[in-house]
C-alpha cells in the first residue's frame, strides 16, 4: 500500500543548482554533463516538476551554488574539484554561469536561499532557517548533481530532523556510474522515500482551504 503523503503547507521542493553553468548549452560545465542531461531529459523533467509543485501549493526553495575569491579562505585543504571551479570561475557569483537557468528561474512565491560553496546546501546558508520559518517538515530534493549536492543536502536534512525524499528522475550526474550509485545505494540509505516525480506529485495532499 502506498503510504506517501505530502501536506503542501509542510512540504518543500528544494531545487539545487539549477544554474546556467550546468544547464545552459554555453555553460562552463555543459560539455561534461550535457550528455547525461540530454539522456535523462533533465531540463524538461525539472520544468514539469517545478510547475507541478507550484500548482499543488508546495513551496519551491532554490538552493544555488556560488563561489567567489573568498569562498575557501578558511579551508586549508580544498578539494581538487573545487579548486578547479575557483580557477575557472565556475558558478562565480555575479556571473552568467551562476545565474538561474532561465526556463527554471524562481518566480513570485518561491524562496531563494544563500549560496553554498561545496556539496551541502545547508552549510553556511539560511536554508534551515528558511525551512523552519515556513513550517516545513518534509524536504523533497531535485537538481544537480545526483551524488554530490543532492546527496550532501539530503544527508544534512536527515540529520536535521526532516523527512527526506529523493526524486530519481529529477536529478543528473556527470557519469552513469555516479548517477546509479546515488539512486541505488545512497538514496535508499539516507532518504525516507525514493520516488519519481509522478509519484511525488500524486501524493501531495489537497491544499487546505484558507
Amino acid at each position: 500500500m502506498n503510504t506517501r503523503s505530502y501536506p503542501p503547507e509542510r512540504t518543500a521542493l528544494v531545487v539545487v543548482d539549477a544554474l546556467n553553468d550546468f544547464l545552459a548549452e554555453d555553460g562552463k560545465l555543459s560539455a561534461q554533463i550535457g550528455p547525461m542531461l540530454d539522456k535523462l531529459d533533465l531540463r524538461a523533467q525539472l520544468d514539469r516538476l517545478i510547475a507541478g509543485a507550484r500548482e499543488a501549493g508546495v513551496t519551491v526553495f532554490y538552493a544555488p551554488h556560488g563561489l567567489n575569491a573568498d569562498a575557501f579562505t578558511d579551508i586549508k585543504h580544498v578539494l581538487p574539484r573545487f579548486q578547479f571551479a575557483v580557477d575557472n570561475q565556475v558558478f562565480w557569483e555575479g556571473s552568467y554561469g551562476a545565474d538561474f537557468y532561465p526556463p527554471l528561474r524562481p518566480q513570485d512565491g518561491d524562496v531563494v536561499v544563500g549560496r553554498h560553496h561545496m556539496f551541502d546546501s545547508f552549510a553556511g546558508t539560511d536554508l534551515h532557517e528558511q525551512l523552519r520559518n515556513h513550517g516545513i517538515e518534509k524536504v523533497v530534493l531535485a537538481g544537480l548533481t545526483s551524488q554530490t549536492c543532492i546527496e550532501g543536502t539530503g544527508r544534512h536534512a536527515l540529520e536535521a530532523g526532516y523527512h527526506v525524499t529523493f526524486l530519481t528522475d529529477a536529478v543528473a550526474e556527470f557519469t552513469e556510474e555516479a548517477h546509479r550509485a546515488a539512486l541505488e545505494i545512497s538514496y535508499p540509505t539516507f532518504g525516507h522515500e525514493v520516488a519519481t516525480i509522478d509519484a511525488f506529485l500524486s501524493a501531495v495532499e489537497p491544499a487546505k482551504a484558507a
